[in-house]
């Protein structure tokens, strides 16, 4: 069952431009990298720019468990992949509406890099 985000934690991620995402590599230290979110209607996505080689991405897929810094505060979540049609579809339209008129907005929904589409869900 996908456990959903609360309604201030969708609002927060949805009107912050650029968050930070920590995470932890290998070597147990934490890595933090500037990402985009999107928010479509009560689910919250992150998909990485540079696709499965991205450091922050391959963190996440060894540990799923991350924070996201938005607007001043510490967001404990967990990243699970979104691979299904229906999530890739809506992230890439929620990318395009948050992002329109940014030059990367077309990388960001390139068919090879749909596959790191990744769902936030609230940490267990």
């Amino acid at each position: 069952m996908t456990r959903r985000l609360d309604r201030e934690t969708l609002r927060l991620l949805d009107r912050t431009r650029e968050v930070e995402i920590v995470t932890v590599r290998p070597d147990g230290r934490h890595a933090q990298t500037t990402i985009w979110v999107v928010v479509d209607e009560d689910e919250a996505y992150i998909r990485s720019y540079r696709g499965s080689g991205a450091l922050w991405y391959r963190d996440v897929v060894e540990r799923p468990d991350i924070q996201l810094l938005a607007d001043g505060m510490r967001l404990r979540m967990r990243a699970v992949p979104a691979t299904d049609d229906l999530s890739i579809a809506r992230c890439s339209s929620a990318l395009e509406r948050k992002y329109a008129g940014d030059p990367s907005t077309d990388a960001m929904v390139d068919e090879e890099i749909l596959d790191t589409t990744l769902r936030l869900e609230p940490r267990r």
